[in-house]
């Protein structure tokens, strides 16, 4: 995994913040970066400072008026008697027959879709610093890394093509989908951040080259409010192209985890050539907007796994994920996919018939390089012995060596939640969804594709 991170994007430090209509501290703050960087850190990435990409990547998605608004505005609004520090509008005109005005009081209504996102001395140049990053990690993706994380700051996702919104300036997630497309002919956005990412669905609306998906909590409840709902399946060419998956209130862990798991089945359909994550950590119940309220570390890690198992080439987009103790340790869990370092002795000879090993493999890496080499250069057929129960698995591993013996390479997994698997909750009150049959069978299909077994043997 390779990290990227202009530093630049420090000085976006906005101020104005309003909660039920009262002036509060922004939740965007500086400090995010830091602690995100320090979630990097732990797991020894040290992001890399991407080269300016010049104006380029945000013309493919951005207006030429807006980019001209973000660029000028603060100085024309410094120009105003009496202004104040960062731009605010009072008006947002809703536009079914609006005229472009001509000056900033009229300009940063329509370019400003509420009072979230103040524009300060700073912020032109922190969003552009921002979108290098991310078109930092897309240049990786395209040069052949399988995937990248982006550490984007002010996120991106709130901001439409002409208008910014919800701390968000300009799309970071659609810019690199836009790279991306010049590669690929199908580009699918994963949104899995706490709000939904109304501009990078109103970016897309009319598009089918680029799926958009997000899961996220009930916009009744939470910004955006207006959107995000699951009736909004996009319009014209884009028709079927957009969906939201959000959940009543603050739900708990399997409600997400269900959710990412249905819109990995819609991008496989999708068959897009690259992935663009946009990453929201906000999880934890303690926090300025929340998840759920159980715990992080875990989520973040089944999370980061379920995306993982898509195979796709993936670019990460910070979007979310505000202040708390726990901001990059997340990152850090997502990344690394919930790797775990377990310590299973391995079974020893006297533990298994003559002829028959034992392997511990990690549960979100079943896809070892080495076996599938050793089990292609072979060029035996293989035999899959699958048992729902542990006794019958054990059974089964008597009777692998004559399979052997009869030309197949016989494989015997332990399933899911049985002998020496591990991950699973072992509660007697736990929920058994983990253990349908659907997954128990995606399990031994997704084995033998692994080791290279991708049809059957007549």
């Amino acid at each position: 995994m390779k990290a990227v991170y202009d530093p630049a994007q420090i000085a976006h430090d906005p101020k104005f913040f309003l909660v039920r209509g009262v002036p509060q501290a922004s939740a965007e703050q500086p400090e995010r970066a830091e602690r995100l960087l320090a979630g990097l850190s732990s797991i020894g990435l040290r992001p890399e400072q991407p080269e300016d990409f010049g104006p380029g990547p945000r013309a493919m998605v951005h207006t030429p008026d807006y980019l001209r608004f973000l660029e000028h505005g603060w100085a024309q609004w410094q120009a105003l008697p009496g202004a104040s520090r960062e731009i605010v509008p009072n008006t947002h005109p809703v536009r079914y027959a609006g005229t472009y005005p001509e000056g900033v009081l009229g300009r940063s209504g329509w370019h400003m879709a509420d009072t979230a996102c103040p524009i300060g001395e700073h912020t032109f140049a922190a969003a552009c610093a921002s979108a290098n990053s991310a078109v930092g990690a897309a240049q990786w993706v395209l040069d052949g890394e399988p995937h990248a994380y982006a550490l984007c700051r002010p996120p991106g996702h709130h901001a439409y093509a002409d208008m910014a919104g919800g701390f968000c300036y300009l799309n970071n997630t659609a810019i690199v989908a836009e790279l991306l497309r010049g590669r690929y002919p199908r580009v699918a956005i994963l949104d899995v951040d706490v709000h939904h990412g109304n501009g990078t669905q109103g970016i897309f609306w009319r598009r089918r080259d680029v799926l958009t998906i997000s899961s996220h909590c009930d916009p009744n409840v939470i910004y955006p409010f207006h959107y995000g709902h699951a009736g909004e399946r996009a319009e014209g060419d884009g028709l079927g192209y957009n969906y939201n998956s959000s959940a009543a209130g603050w739900s708990g862990d399997e409600a997400l985890l269900a959710a990412v798991d249905k819109a990995g089945g819609i991008i496989r359909a999708f068959a897009p050539g690259a992935l663009v994550v946009a990453l929201g950590l906000d999880t934890s119940g303690g926090r300025p907007a929340a998840r759920h309220d159980g715990d992080d570390a875990r989520l973040c890690a089944w999370l980061g796994e379920a995306i993982a198992r898509l195979g796709l080439p993936t670019v990460y987009v910070q979007e979310g994920g505000y202040l708390s103790p726990s901001l990059g340790a997340n990152l850090a869990s997502f990344l690394t996919g919930g790797q775990v370092t377990h310590t299973l002795p391995e079974l020893g000879a006297s533990q298994l018939p003559a002829g028959v090993r034992a392997r511990h493999r990690q549960r979100q890496r079943p896809a070892d390089a080495r076996a599938r080499e050793r089990l292609r250069d072979a060029g035996s057929p293989v035999c899959a012995a699958v048992a729902m129960l542990s006794e019958l698995g054990y059974s089964w591993r008597k009777i692998l060596p004559a399979l052997a013996a009869a030309g197949y390479h016989a494989i015997a997994p332990d399933q899911r939640g049985y002998g020496r698997t591990t991950g699973w909750e072992s509660d007697y009150d736990a929920d058994l969804a983990p253990f349908r049959m659907f997954n128990l069978v995606r399990d031994a299909m997704g084995l033998l594709w692994a080791m290279g077994y991708q049809r059957p043997t007549p």
